[in-house]
């Protein structure tokens, strides 16, 4: 298998790391991403120290500008990826709007991998991948919500919209590219992961986090996983299909225009 430049975002800490530690030990380079410069360096030093090749980003992807800027870092310092996976989430916080007036669900989980997909597209290769990061929790999106307009007060709400919004995204432009370019696919790594995440919002597992970044492994690298607009359900092992919302094309273009108005109020291009 040829060796692959991957970015996974959120790879300071659950299944990201685990990813990153496996990708990198396979011999893949492996860009590295977090909020806190401290922990990306700490994961670069583990990463080169076993052998592997790594290279740190910092941004904060709450922040649609600061993801414009990761992209352009990609592309300028890296010179660009074969793999992107985005891998970040935000389900509990306690702060749950964004300077911007954005659920930070929405903003995380789901503009940041849209705006950062679209902003390096044109710089993938033709064989190269976009695992989106879903979950099993999807929920029917509120627009208004998605574009800042509503608050949603339950946590949980808000976070399987935002993935269910994310997967209907993700539908859209596989379906836009026809086969062209990168494949995109989104990928449920398994319900109830042993991670930081989890057990703050649930208090239990159900399955080791390893689990996970083996599913991410495979979504990044297995030619199985070569699927354009697929839905890997990690529960089950294998495709499935997605919520009934993401399989309607009206549906999703409009989670499309949404996110791009809430991008262009912001005065953040979709593309370079």
């Amino acid at each position: 298998m040829a060796l692959r430049r991957i970015l996974i975002t959120g790879s300071t800490d659950g299944i990201g790391l685990l990813a990153a530690r496996r990708l990198a030990t396979a011999g893949h380079r492996v860009l590295v991403h977090g909020r806190d410069p401290a922990k990306v360096e700490r994961v670069v030093r583990e990463l080169q120290g076993a052998g592997g090749q790594a290279a740190g980003l910092v941004a904060d992807l709450s922040r649609p500008p600061t993801v414009a800027a990761l992209a352009t870092a990609v592309v300028e310092k890296h010179g660009g990826i074969d793999v992107l996976v985005n891998n970040v989430g935000v389900f509990l916080t306690p702060d749950p709007l964004t300077p911007e007036g954005l659920d930070v669900r929405f903003a995380v989980n789901t503009i940041a991998p849209c705006l950062l997909t679209r902003r390096l597209l044109s710089q993938l290769p033709a064989d190269g991948r976009v695992v989106n990061v879903a979950s099993a929790a999807q929920r029917p999106v509120d627009l208004r919500a998605l574009a800042g307009e509503r608050r949603i007060a339950d946590d949980f709400e808000a976070y399987a919209q935002s993935k269910l919004a994310l997967v209907m995204w993700t539908n859209h432009l596989a379906a836009a590219l026809g086969g062209r370019g990168p494949v995109l696919l989104s990928v449920n790594p398994g319900s109830l992961l042993a991670t930081k995440m989890v057990r703050e919002a649930f208090g239990r597992a159900r399955r080791p986090a390893e689990y996970g970044a083996q599913v991410l492994e495979h979504a990044a690298l297995d030619p199985a996983f070569a699927r354009p607009g697929a839905c890997f359900d990690g529960d089950s092992g294998r495709f499935a299909p997605p919520h009934p919302d993401a399989l309607d094309p009206a549906k999703c273009e409009r989670v499309v225009e949404t996110i791009e108005a809430v991008l262009a109020r912001l005065g953040v291009p979709v593309e370079t």
